[in-house]
């Protein structure tokens, strides 16, 4: 920078020591001896190139619209309280459990979200896996006759959207005010799953009455939906999320929703704590004369880590 420099003040003083500012024609005991260092400048010389400012790389600032983003969540939802019903070929049995009788119930679970964007436009995936088994045996009053039963379940949500975002970029420390809103729409894959065995004995004998039903199935559904932040501090976000599911697409009753308010609060410049209430809501049924289906109702609470890259 310091030739060009040099070449721009050269430029700028040319034309006044050339014909000179509110001042007389310079005099010949006036002018300066010519030596080799102090040559008179060509006027008609071409002037020597400014350096491009783009060329210098601390200049030169990327364009955020074009740089790769993602997003990976590590959460489990423990439902508060679920209740429903679920109906297999006609025959329909209420739930209402507690977290209790949730946790003494469960054998696994998994739930992982991503992002993964480019400029504005991205992908997301929210993923979850649930599996329920319980047994439960009884002896009548009279002692005569005992009855067990032993059921399982299993819940598969997987979503698959195409997103676009408004605001900032997704990041774990900004300036308060920051905010980002990103609408979605995609698909949601459901697989359901239900096993009932039942069979009462007879203490004293051997008569047995047993039965077993099952019900498991697999359907996609449109979805649309939003998820949304605000920064309250640096460290501090407020977040939403909302979809809906289904309508009436795979079935007679087809719907899912999702509801969730929280905060986030970075740990690391890439790295979230969240905490947040869910509600998340099930409906469907196969339309069949001795129908089968599910409706379930949970709300609880949602914690997870997520991290920015």
């Amino acid at each position: 920078m310091r030739s060009s420099s040099l070449a721009a003040l050269a430029l700028i003083n040319l034309p006044i020591a050339w014909f000179g500012v509110g001042a007389g024609p310079v005099r010949a005991e006036e002018a300066i001896p010519m030596t080799e260092e102090t040559s008179t400048p060509d006027p008609m010389a071409a002037p020597a190139p400014a350096e491009d400012p783009t060329e210098d790389p601390q200049a030169a600032s990327p364009d955020p619209t074009k740089d790769w983003r993602g997003t990976v969540e590590i959460y489990g939802f423990a439902p508060l309280r679920a209740t429903g019903s679920v109906t297999i070929r006609g025959f329909e049995s209420d739930v209402d459990a507690d977290l209790g009788d949730i946790l003494s119930a469960l054998d696994w679970l998994t739930y992982v979200r991503g992002s993964v964007e480019k400029g504005r436009w991205g992908l997301l995936t929210d993923l979850s896996y649930v599996k329920l088994s319980g047994e439960d045996g009884r002896t009548g009053r009279r002692g005569l006759f005992t009855g067990n039963t032993e059921v399982s379940t299993t819940q598969g949500i997987y979503d698959f959207a195409l997103r676009y975002r408004f605001g900032s970029p997704e990041t774990a420390i900004a300036e308060p005010g920051h905010y980002s809103f990103i609408p979605y729409a995609g698909v949601r894959v459901l697989d359901m799953g239900l096993d009932v065995k039942a069979e009462i004995r007879e203490i004293d004998g051997d008569r047995r009455f047993g039965a077993e039903r099952s019900f498991d199935r697999t359907w996609a559904q449109p979805l649309l939906g939003f998820q949304a932040t605000y920064f309250l501090s640096p460290k501090l976000r407020a977040f939403a999320r909302a979809d809906i599911g289904g309508f009436d697409f795979s079935g007679a009753k087809d719907y899912t929703g999702n509801a969730q308010l929280g905060l986030g609060y970075a740990v690391g410049n890439n790295t979230d704590l969240t905490l947040s209430w869910r509600y998340l809501g099930i409906n469907y049924s196969n339309g069949d004369e001795r129908p089968s289906g599910i409706r379930s109702y949970q709300n609880g609470i949602e914690m997870g880590v997520k991290f920015f890259f």
